[in-house]
């Protein structure tokens, strides 16, 4: 299906090919790399990026042990009320995890690394209970069992037998999590504050605020390097650590008392932690001036504190702006989706390059290709910064390859001799085709749709450079809101964050009960 192939293939070499090369190619002068690398406080930017990177994944390793071990081997009554708890923060927008943790944690603890790490933690459980979980799954229960019979004890069968097993999974999670913390961007940028940005908010600081492209186009392209070494690193180690597995696995209800107490302990922690932000968030956006008020909610529409002092946004207009955003990114993640799903189903062998190819924005920063595009369509004819499309064409390049990861499964289980079946029986190749394949196709399209429209909703990193005054999108807003002195645009702010987590979350559940139906 070469046709087929051609849209998303233009796709993307014009829009992620083309400004990664005109990226690389603001770096080729030594002169800007060696200004960039010489700038006072650069190795502190560094410095800070790598530790809090490296204890926000340790730290995640450590605390979704149990939770992972928990939901993975025991039935319990609300077990998958717990498991979409301790799963769905991690597909809430960036700015949403910030701003609950602006509004749980004490002043005292704005703008420090303890409230960057935090916030990561909360942030990337679920990729422990969803890579870890899935592997103690299917760990077989004989293993531990013949363990402990031969006398070891419960120390030593986690030692020797357990993490062994684990440890492919372990080196995901982990490789997972120091890319999502590395390359943070919205957390960091609302609790990090001036004192703690990570490369990632040094990169839009440069560009943004300082007018500094050749440097932020230096440290972009270094953020690149370390994260294909990170990626490379990672799978080397997750090949050699593959282990094979034999046997039945089953989970189980709590026997003992100590299991009871332990189940009911994990749970009720693992509860608690992931609810508290989002609680308080909530309740925040209804607090002023210690008392309760709709003050925050009442003035959403407006762009002023009081009459006179202006905001300088529309904090409902940029709701708006964000939904214009998501239907076309979801339009254009559904049409070049859908197309190189059909493409790579169709070639088959041949197909694995266009699939490898639609991933790799997914291990680019959204702020390397925010800045990306920012600097290649900056100049006729292809001065195309003021075009509102570039925003939501943006999204798409990070929701495409959700779309296609939805549908290329569901075209791989098909039967190959059906289409022949059709043919055979009269239908042409089209109609064959079209039968057959397309129109089974609507649920995990429908499927694809609702994580691209989600993603759309909570981008942050590239709309800080594709987004002009005017067309803010809810995230902007929402960050501009929370750097703002006085209570009632931060709590303007906490309800802002507040429609979106909800927007959002219903998105997410629509998105799972089409998967639950297909299934």
């Amino acid at each position: 299906m070469p046709a087929l192939a051609a849209l998303p293939v233009i796709a993307l070499a014009l829009f992620y090919a083309w400004p990664l090369v005109t990226l690389f190619a603001r770096v080729v002068g030594p002169a800007s790399v060696a200004d960039t690398l010489r700038a006072p406080g650069l190795p502190r930017v560094l410095w800070f990026t790598l530790w809090q990177a490296l204890v926000s994944t340790a730290l995640t390793l450590v605390l979704g042990f149990a939770p992972a071990y928990v939901l993975a081997r025991y039935h319990f009554p609300g077990r998958r009320a717990v498991l979409a708890i301790a799963t769905v923060p991690f597909m809430l927008p960036t700015v949403v995890v910030g701003a609950a943790f602006l509004a749980l944690l004490p002043r005292s603890w704005h703008g420090t690394a303890g409230a960057v790490i935090v916030a990561h933690v909360f942030f990337n459980i679920a990729v422990m209970v969803r890579l870890v979980g899935a592997m103690w799954a299917v760990l077989p229960t004989d293993l531990t069992a013949a363990a402990r019979t031969l006398g070891a004890s419960p120390t030593k069968v986690l030692r020797h037998v357990v993490l062994p097993v684990l440890r492919p999974a372990l080196w995901a999670a982990a490789s997972v999590v120091f890319l999502f913390t590395f390359t943070s961007f919205g957390v960091v940028k609302l609790l990090g504050g001036a004192a703690h940005p990570t490369l990632e908010v040094e990169i839009a600081r440069r560009a943004t605020q300082l007018g500094d492209i050749d440097g932020a186009a230096v440290l972009s392209v270094l953020q690149l390097l370390v994260l294909a070494v990170v990626i490379w690193w990672s799978a080397r180690w997750q090949r050699r650590a593959r282990v094979a597995l034999h046997g039945d696995a089953a989970t189980r209800r709590p026997r003992s008392a100590a299991q009871r107490r332990g189940v009911t302990a994990v749970v009720a922690v693992t509860a608690v932690a992931m609810l508290a932000p989002v609680v308080v968030l909530v309740t925040r956006s209804f607090r002023l001036g210690g008392v309760w008020s709709l003050a925050a909610w009442r003035t959403l529409g407006d762009d002023e504190v009081r009459p006179g002092v202006s905001l300088g946004i529309d904090p409902l207009g940029s709701l708006a702006t964000s939904l214009r955003y998501a239907v076309a990114a979801t339009a254009i993640s559904v049409v070049l989706g859908g197309a190189a799903a059909l493409a790579i189903g169709a070639a088959r062998r041949h197909g694995r390059l266009l699939d490898v190819g639609l991933m790799l924005p997914l291990g680019t920063s959204a702020v390397t290709i925010g800045l990306g595009m920012l600097i290649t369509f900056d100049r006729p004819p292809f001065d195309w910064r003021a075009s509102w499309w570039l925003v939501p064409l943006g999204h798409a390049l990070v929701a495409t390859p959700f779309v296609v990861r939805s549908l290329v499964p569901v075209l791989r289980s098909f039967p190959a001799d059906q289409r022949a079946a059709a043919i055979t029986l009269g239908a042409s190749p089209l109609r064959a085709w079209w039968e057959v394949e397309v129109r089974r196709l609507a649920r995990p399209l429908a499927a694809g749709a609702g994580f691209a429209a989600a993603i759309s909703l909570g981008e942050f990193g590239a709309t800080t450079f594709l987004t002009r005054a005017g067309t803010e999108s809810m995230p902007i807003a929402i960050d501009r809101l929370l750097g703002r002195a006085g209570e009632v645009p931060r709590a303007q702010g906490f309800a802002m964050a507040t429609v979106l987590m909800v927007v959002t979350a219903v998105i997410i559940m629509a998105t799972e009960a089409v998967h639950a139906r297909r299934s």
